[in-house]
């Protein structure tokens, strides 16, 4: 081939090769054209999306406060110690990051005189999850603390020192099972909302959680701007979240930390309600527990040994337990008997110490027998054998419908979590449960409070309460108001339902008066209950618990004062006592003199 030819080939191939290139970089213009010119605006948004993250911030809880204004739920600034786990990061695999971060806090725990809190797995999640925000390693750090960390100048900027609500009951254990506790709350659900979330207190129990929705407020948010690393290099701006809002309970602190005294070292409730209104002033159950504790974190070897405490201390005895009532539901036999006029105030029967019934016999608490007795004097000594056969004469229904009436058998509707409703036993109940009839025997036992019959002592206070103000049954409540951040008065909520009774005034008159007996009378089985200068009206009762034979009793006494206005009706059950009027009454005497020496007045 000829040079020149050769030459025009060659040509030829270079200018191809250059149409090539200059095609190949026209088409990444293009491309460039594409990404940045006409879909620019949405790749930069699909950026600043991925960008941009958003977290939530807790609003501050609102506080409880009694009837009187006393705060019993408030909140304190806690100091917190925590990591910035993106400022320590190391070369590699996140492991090498995880090495240096445990140093770091056993550096930091020798330093502090604080122990370790927080494990490698929870750094690691936090590294998975929330890698943006601070990792808080110790809460509630106390001054001494922070000023060892002051005084050693580690310069590290991974480290801050913030303040967060801590949650503060400052009765301790008064009342604990009313107020219930906080724990940190669940991550929450609204994923697409935010990306993190910073934890907030939850209510766990008792009217925390009852009204938790009202006291957590409205939560914020903030906005920041994090790399493709996670790391934050800057804050875009945040809307602050909103406080919850406070309650006024219709606790009264006072009468609550006499109840709180008087069942102390004790196994045991009590409930003092105002018959007027039904407001509950006080509630308790012993033994208690106190809800700091669980603020800001309850250790876990903490909660395992609460939960393992036979005495059960998280149980509100007051309105979960299931007891039999004892004597003291022959108030509510009488009044049977009397509503059904199938007794009557003249109603004799005689106790020589026992009862026969067929082969059966069945004893009165008084062996050596009470003699002939009518029905105001039997309700003072408190004769088994008259109520024996006072109940068989009455009969069952008439003793149920009366009970009914009186809120045994259903729950009271209080504002708090696990009420047993108890158990009003019927002859159509015992033979579905045991698939035999009534018999006499059963309404020998149910006219003493025993056998089959349950109640609460918040079922019984309220019973106590329907006789002291004369047969009007008003529902338990416990908050009277709730108050918006910033406002100076509560809205008041409207009143308590109530209910008149349909039993005859006469019989209720007649029973009232047999229950002032029991405790103002010499011969009364309550009279260990008297105060000077003021009259009270009660009923005692002792009962057996457990298993037949174990010899376990509880001791009951309800009462109500004044008498003629009263302004307290008491419920008080002690376990493993030795009777009502021996071990209960001295315990109601010391709960009558607190409210009347040292209390003011109910109405609130």
């Amino acid at each position: 081939m000829a040079l020149r030819d050769l030459l025009d080939e060659e040509q030829w191939r270079a200018r191809v090769v250059l149409w090539l290139m200059i095609a190949a970089f026209g088409g990444l213009l293009y491309a460039l054209w594409q990404m940045q010119v006409a879909r620019g605006a949405t790749y930069q948004a699909g950026l600043e999306k991925q960008s941009v993250r958003r977290v939530r911030l807790p609003g501050l809880r609102g506080r409880l406060f009694d009837r009187h204004g006393r705060c019993v739920a408030d909140n304190r600034s806690g100091y917190t110690i925590s990591l910035y786990l993106e400022e320590l990061r190391r070369p590699g695999k996140w492991s090498n990051t995880i090495v240096r971060v445990e140093a770091l806090l056993d550096d930091l725990s020798r330093t502090l005189g604080l122990p370790r809190q927080v494990t490698a797995e929870e750094i690691r999640n936090h590294i998975r999850y929330r890698l943006p925000l601070p990792l808080p390693v110790w809460r509630d750090v106390g001054e001494t603390a922070l000023a060892r960390l002051a005084e050693q100048e580690l310069g590290l900027s991974a480290v801050e020192i913030s303040a967060e609500a801590v949650r503060e009951y400052p009765f301790g254990a008064s009342a604990c099972h009313v107020l219930g506790y906080c724990g940190r709350a669940d991550p929450p659900t609204e994923e697409e909302a935010f990306h993190y979330y910073i934890p907030e207190l939850v209510g766990r129990a008792g009217l925390e959680k009852r009204y938790d929705e009202l006291l957590r407020g409205r939560a914020g948010g903030q906005l920041m701007l994090v790399d493709v690393s996670g790391f934050r290099f800057k804050d875009l701006g945040a809307q602050p979240a909103a406080a919850g809002r406070d309650l006024l309970l219709a606790l009264d602190m006072r009468a609550q930390q006499v109840l709180d005294g008087a069942l102390a070292g004790r196994v045991g409730a009590g409930v003092i309600v105002d018959p007027s209104t039904g407001d509950v002033l006080a509630l308790a159950s012993s033994p208690g527990f106190d809800p700091n504790r669980f603020t800001p974190v309850l250790p876990p070897e903490t909660w395992r040994l609460i939960n393992e405490d036979p005495q059960r201390p998280l149980m509100n005895r007051a309105i979960a337990s299931r007891y039999s009532p004892g004597s003291t539901f022959k108030a509510v036999v009488a009044l049977a008997a009397l509503a059904s006029g199938r007794g009557s105030p003249a109603t004799t029967f005689s106790c020589p110490g026992y009862f026969n019934l067929g082969r059966a016999r069945f004893a009165c608490w008084y062996t050596y027998g009470h003699g002939a007795l009518d029905l105001r004097h039997a309700i003072e000594r408190s004769c088994n054998v008259y109520f024996f056969q006072l109940g068989l004469q009455a009969g069952l229904e008439p003793i149920r419908r009366a009970a009914a009436e009186l809120g045994l058998g259903r729950a009271t509707g209080i504002e708090l979590e696990g009420e047993y409703p108890g158990l009003l036993p019927s002859d159509e109940w015992k033979r579905n449960t045991f698939h035999d009839g009534w018999r006499n025997g059963d309404t020998c036992n149910l006219s003493i409070g025993q056998g089959f019959l349950s109640v609460t002592p918040l079922q019984m206070a309220l019973l106590t309460a329907a006789l002291a103000n004369g047969g009007t049954l008003r529902a338990p409540r416990l908050v009277l108001g709730t108050r918006a951040p910033g406002a100076e008065a509560f809205e008041r909520l409207p009143p308590a339902p109530s209910a008149r009774v349909d039993l005859p005034p006469d019989a209720i008159r007649l029973v009232r008066q047999g229950m002032r007996d029991v405790v103002m009378s010499p011969n009364g089985t309550g009279r260990l209950a008297q105060i000077p200068e003021t009259d009270a009206a009660g009923k005692t009762g002792t009962a057996e618990y457990g298993k037949k034979g174990s010899g376990l009793k509880l001791g009951w006494m309800i009462c109500f004062a004044p008498f003629d206005e009263p302004r307290y009706a008491i419920a008080l059950v002690l376990e493993e006592a030795d009777t009502g009027g021996r071990t209960t009454a001295p315990i109601m005497q010391h709960v009558l003199k607190g409210l009347f020496e040292t209390a003011a007045p109910a109405r609130g």
